[in-house]
């Protein structure tokens, strides 16, 4: 659908509906209901688009409320319905500062005197409403088709603490009203999703006032943690991985070397040892380097590869914590590949068929990007067009799709990403692939090759899952905590009718237990309608309803967490359909 857009210069061009455009431009509609409703008493600080939504910060004395956005939405829709045209105009720096000083908007003020002294500045108009503005815009406001404000929260003005808290209302807008309720409706499965809630709810994990950012996983969460690593080791030991385990704590000498302490020293942390410096490892790296030093490598031991589930800190800001999605310390599921030049292509398409295995297990669809030098690299360009260009043939040679991220690399090589989309269609970054000619060179890694001389290997860094913590974060809301049988903390719930059964129950769970399965037994004094709603709110996969009938016959009566039931089998033909189902859990 074609539609009408204004730029800075006062262009009017057609274009197909861009969502981005739309969303900035609902912004500004925004900010003008708000002047309408507020008046002076409101000054308007930045109003940008971000991921999904737009978002505007303000100073107001009144603080906005939810019942307060109904009203605003009311206020901007008349807007939408005026039709209003936007305008734009340039001003010198000097000129808009007295704009802006007549209209008295500080914020807006401060921006500006921010600019270079030659700047041309642009604002758009609509109806009695002016903005600072780069643009573009749509041309009316009528080309907002549908929206939405969620909530307000509060802001730093310019993101920095010392600054005065404002506050942010957030919105969104779509080119539909379809679109709009499908989102919406993602947004409230997301909520009933959040692994938060979940965490609590299926006593998996929490994080404590204690330690905000250093999560505590909770019996049932190290069941689910303890199986999802052991699924890794079983999987890298068929895929030829060794693994190692290197220490937290580490000299800060080492930092330096790394180039980490130039790019990375704002996230970690420090402490002192006998009189010396020693830093809290943020990545597992440098230690799998000291590891490799360790001994003379010869071509004849290539390709290396070396795994390691790692726990590292990194300081994080205690706004951006969120849950096991953004901690304070995690365990990443690293691996340094080393190898011969020749080897590149082939150890990159191992590993990116790796990760499609593992993703698939966990029914992840997933696009791959390719990330380019950034300006805070270290290396020669050379090394980096050579990386560049490896990880590049190797998805060409295979067949995969990728999107290219310019300047969005590691500052020490080149990486391939894998974002994934979850049940709902939200992405997630996890597994990333990162080519290295310059941790060897910095560590002087060497192997001797078949000419009998010293040469560098070229590295592999690569994560699979990216971070425990924050995988089982995924997985807990891709799945809203009813976790594949294979992974299920408790597998098998199994429901006496009464005290007279609890005998056979606890016969049924050592059968079950003794087949390798994880089953527990509900021998609460509550009725049977009672124990099936708890075990379906704990997402067991199935139950076991234990009556006077299955007790004399012998049998049991299988109900599973969708409410089908299946009645009067033996316990072994139970485990026969467990086997098959976590068999083909683990197949895909």
């Amino acid at each position: 659908m074609a539609i009408k857009y204004i730029n800075n210069k006062g262009e009017v061009y057609e274009g197909e509906y861009d969502i981005n455009v739309a969303r900035h431009t609902a912004a500004h509609i925004l900010a003008g209901a708000l002047k309408r409703i507020y008046g002076d008493s409101i000054k308007l600080a930045i109003g940008p688009t971000i991921e999904n939504g737009f978002y505007y910060d303000i100073d107001l004395e009144y603080k906005i409320v939810e019942e307060d956005l109904e009203k605003i939405e009311s206020e901007m829709r008349k807007i939408i319905k005026e039709n209003l045209k936007f305008e734009s105009f340039i001003l010198s720096k000097d000129e808009a500062i007295n704009f802006m000083k007549e209209k008295n908007e500080n914020y807006k003020l401060e921006l500006i005197q921010d600019l270079p002294d030659d700047a041309q500045i642009s604002f758009f108009k609509q109806g009695e409403f002016t903005d600072l503005c780069v643009g573009p815009h749509l041309l009316y406001t009528k080309g907002v088709k549908a929206f939405k404000l969620f909530n307000v929260t509060g802001a730093y003005w310019r993101g920095n603490e010392n600054n005065k808290m404002l506050q942010r209302i957030y919105g969104t807008a779509f080119e539909s009203k379809e679109a709009l309720e499908k989102h919406l409706f993602m947004l409230e499965e997301a909520t009933k999703r959040d692994h938060r809630k979940l965490g609590r709810e299926l006593d998996l994990f929490m994080i404590s006032d204690e330690g905000p950012g250093f999560p505590f996983f909770l019996p049932k969460g190290m069941v689910l943690r303890n199986i999802l690593e052991d699924f890794w080791r079983k999987q890298h030991v068929e895929a030829g991985y060794e693994e190692i385990k290197t220490p937290i704590i580490l000299n800060e000498e080492l930092w330096h070397r790394s180039g980490h302490w130039d790019h990375y020293k704002e996230n970690m942390y420090f402490t002192k040892i006998d009189e010396g410096d020693y830093a809290i490892k943020p990545m597992n790296c440098p230690g799998g380097m000291i590891a490799y030093k360790r001994k003379m490598h010869s071509y004849k031991d290539f390709p290396e590869r070396v795994a390691e589930l790692g726990l590292v800190h990194r300081h994080e800001l205690s706004g951006a914590l969120h849950g096991l999605m953004r901690v304070r310390c995690f365990t990443q599921d690293d691996a340094h590949i080393f190898m011969t030049n020749d080897q590149i292509k082939s150890e990159i398409i191992n590993v990116i068929n790796l990760i499609d295995k593992f993703y698939k297990i966990f029914d992840f669809d997933y696009h791959i990007e390719l990330s380019t030098r950034p300006e805070n690299s270290m290396g020669k360009a050379e090394d980096w067009e050579i990386a560049t260009d490896a990880l590049r043939d190797a998805l060409v040679s295979i067949g995969k799709d990728y999107i290219v991220n310019e300047g969005d690399g590691a500052f020490y090589g080149p990486k391939l990403d894998f974002i994934l989309k979850d049940s709902i269609g939200r992405k997630w970054q996890c597994g990333t692939i990162q080519l290295d000619f310059q941790m060897p060179e910095k560590f002087d890694l060497t192997y001797i090759g078949s000419d009998g001389q010293k040469h560098r290997p070229v590295m592999i860094h690569r994560v699979i899952l990216g971070s425990i913590e924050r995988f089982i974060g995924v997985i807990t809301e891709h799945y809203a905590g009813a976790f594949p049988t294979w992974i299920s903390p408790v597998q098998v719930r199994i429901l006496p009718i009464s005290e007279n059964e609890v005998e056979y129950a606890n016969n049924i769970k050592n059968t079950l237990v003794n087949s390798g399965f994880r089953a527990s037994v509900d021998n609460e004094n509550n009725k049977i309608g009672y124990k099936i709603r708890e075990a379906q709110l704990q997402k067991v996969p199935y139950m076991i309803v234990l009556g006077k009938n299955e007790v004399d016959s012998g049998t049991v009566t299988i109900r599973d967490r969708k409410g089908e039931d299946t009645k009067n089998i033996k316990i072994e033909e139970f485990i026969e359909i467990m086997n098959k189902q976590i068999e083909s859990e683990l197949k895909k």
